[in-house]
């Protein structure tokens, strides 16, 4: 049964790898043409940080999340400009929906809701903290950080790895999943606890705090093998910000609280969006 399960995942992966490398080019391209700027012109902005964070968030580039953790630590960015790249940022669901020809519609009601909890809240914080950038010169974070996907090889060859990448969780998540459905059933993984109001939007919540792109890969699939709610994977995702944590906890050196009471602030928000989805889905 295992190795079946093996076989319909390496199957499954080999299908969708063309139209997922197309997906990881698109954003390669993207990444390229609008990210060298961006970290400068956040400075500039000011109180409409969290506006243009969260717009910029969902859009597929790399390692943006991470550029803003470091803006932050510099205090070149307000807080709620960080909350609203975190909860806006998409990771790898973005080309994982597009290469499983994910209804358009779909798609674009996820990037409006997660665009919209970390505008809103990233503004919120800022009305509320009234935290000011301090306006301090500094260093291109392109030109101190490589990018996990971007360096060497130019956009070819980092959508290759970066597809690659994908695929291996893909592959991984598939097989268990798989596994799951042939040895419990359909209705088993229907009942999973992901799938369970309240509790399944807190448990993906911190799923999304895993600082690695598996997480988001996991809460994908699972919803698109119905293992997981649509609240609740998107409490997972306005959680899920790839490896910005990382990069806030390493660059922002001696502010443990401070650091700890920022990934409080985004689960807390990020689960409360995912059951104010589960309150509108009950309602309509």
């Amino acid at each position: 049964m295992f190795i079946e399960a093996l076989q319909d995942a390496l199957l499954d992966s080999i299908k969708v790898f063309p139209f997922l490398f197309l997906a990881c080019l698109l954003m390669e391209y993207i990444g390229h043409q609008t990210g060298k700027s961006h970290e400068k012109r956040m400075q500039r902005l000011g109180k409409y940080g969290p506006l243009f964070g969260g717009l910029l968030g969902i859009l597929p580039q790399c390692g943006f999340s991470s550029a803003v953790s470091d803006l932050y630590a510099r205090r070149a960015v307000t807080l709620g400009t960080l909350l609203s790249v975190y909860l806006s940022t998409s990771d790898e669901m973005l080309p994982i929906l597009i290469s499983r020809a994910v209804s358009p519609a779909l798609i674009f009601q996820i990037l409006f809701l997660k665009a919209s909890v970390g505008i809103l809240s990233g503004l919120l914080a800022d009305c509320i903290i009234r935290r000011k950038s301090a306006g301090q010169k500094i260093q291109n974070f392109y030109e101190k950080e490589s990018c996990c996907h971007c360096e060497g090889g130019g956009i070819w060859f980092g959508a290759l790895r970066h597809s690659l990448s994908i695929l291996l969780f893909l592959f991984v998540i598939t097989s268990v999943l798989n596994y799951v459905i042939l040895h419990f059933g359909e209705d088993r993984l229907a009942g999973f606890l992901l799938n369970r109001p309240v509790w399944g939007e807190a448990l993906a919540g911190l799923i999304g705090l895993i600082p690695n792109c598996a997480a988001s890969v996991l809460m994908t699939e699972l919803y698109l093998e119905g293992g997981m709610s649509f609240s609740a994977m998107m409490s997972g995702l306005f959680v899920g910000s790839g490896v910005g944590i990382l990069v806030l906890f390493r660059e922002n050196r001696g502010r443990w609280k401070e650091n700890i009471g920022i990934v409080g602030l985004l689960y807390g928000v990020g689960v409360a969006a995912g059951w104010a989805v589960l309150l509108v889905e009950h309602m309509f």
